[in-house]
C-alpha cells in the first residue's frame, strides 16, 4: 500500500499567540520555521492518535493534545524551576501519569508518562 499521509499538522487556537509561540520555541524547546507572515510552524516529537467514544454526557466530539515524556517528575521540576505554573499537579490515571502547565495564554497543556504500550516508534 502506498502511504499518502505523511505527517500530522495539530493547530493550538490561542488568545496570545505570540506569547504561547515563544512558550513553545523557548520552554519546550521545540524548533521551527517561519511559514510566511509570522505564521511559525513547530516540528512536534513523534506522535501517535487514539480514538475513544464520546462519553454520551460528555455531548459533542472534542479533540486533545497531550505531549508525552519519559519522566513525569523530572518534567515537572524541569518547568518549575523555569517559572512555569503546573495547574495540575502529577495524577495517577492508571495508564500514566498525569500533570499540566498554564501557557501564557491562559491556556492548559497536559503532558503525561505513559504506562502504555506506544505507537509512535513502530
Amino acid at each position: 500500500m502506498r502511504r499518502v499521509i505523511n505527517g500530522a499538522h495539530v493547530i493550538l487556537y490561542s488568545r496570545d499567540a505570540d506569547a504561547d509561540r515563544a512558550f513553545i520555541r523557548d520552554v519546550l524547546g521545540f524548533p521551527g520555521v517561519d511559514a510566511g507572515g509570522g505564521w511559525l510552524l513547530f516540528k512536534l516529537p513523534p506522535a501517535e492518535v487514539a480514538v475513544h467514544p464520546v462519553h454520551p454526557v460528555d455531548g459533542d466530539p472534542t479533540h486533545e493534545l497531550y505531549l508525552m515524556c519519559d519522566d513525569i517528575a523530572v518534567q515537572v521540576e524541569e518547568f518549575a524551576g523555569r517559572g512555569v505554573e503546573i495547574t495540575r499537579p502529577v495524577s495517577d490515571q492508571g495508564w500514566g501519569r498525569l500533570a499540566a502547565v498554564r501557557l501564557p495564554s491562559g491556556a492548559e497543556l497536559a503532558f503525561y508518562e505513559p504506562r502504555h504500550p506506544v505507537a509512535h516508534s513502530l
